[in-house]
């Protein structure tokens, strides 16, 4: 089982857990700081056992590693930013996508929402928070000394 693991010099490593005649050990594979296509290729030609590429972006995500996107979400992220933008596609393109893809589900007003923010600079979306943390100090304070009214749990005789 490969996982990876946050150093303190704020690299990370990419190990495997192996099998010994007096236990269980765990070998570095790759040391990393982004993890990229070819840190994992690196670390799958060292690993004793096949590398499944998708457990080991979410282990780099939860060690909190910065994890580079495969070619195919980068590309579907920069289309639908210039989306976002106004761009168009021909409608056989479209049709294409929609063919390759196979699925009919829509996206949720969340992912909607958030894929306004997909291509925008990390100083646009900081921004965006401040603005966004401005207006919270604008709204009014809460009343205090007003308990919270929640219904009865005893059956109401109207």
């Amino acid at each position: 089982m490969a996982f990876v693991t946050a150093r303190a010099s704020g690299r990370f490593e990419l190990r495997e857990s192996v099998r010994t005649a007096t236990g269980p050990r765990s070998r570095t594979l790759a040391t990393f700081t982004r993890l990229t296509p070819d840190v994992v290729e690196r670390a799958r030609a060292r690993a004793r056992r096949p590398l499944d590429d998708d457990a080991v972006r979410r282990s780099a995500r939860r060690a909190g590693a910065s994890v580079e996107d495969s070619a195919a979400n980068a590309a579907a992220a920069r289309l639908l930013a210039e989306i976002g933008n106004g761009g168009t596609l021909r409608p056989v393109l479209t049709r294409l996508l929609r063919a390759a893809i196979g699925s009919p589900e829509a996206a949720t007003d969340a992912e909607r929402a958030a894929g306004a923010w997909l291509g925008r600079s990390l100083a646009e979306r900081g921004l965006a928070l401040r603005d966004l943390l401005d207006l919270t100090d604008h709204l009014p304070p809460a009343k205090r000394g007003t308990a919270l009214g929640y219904p009865s749990l005893e059956a109401r005789r109207d």
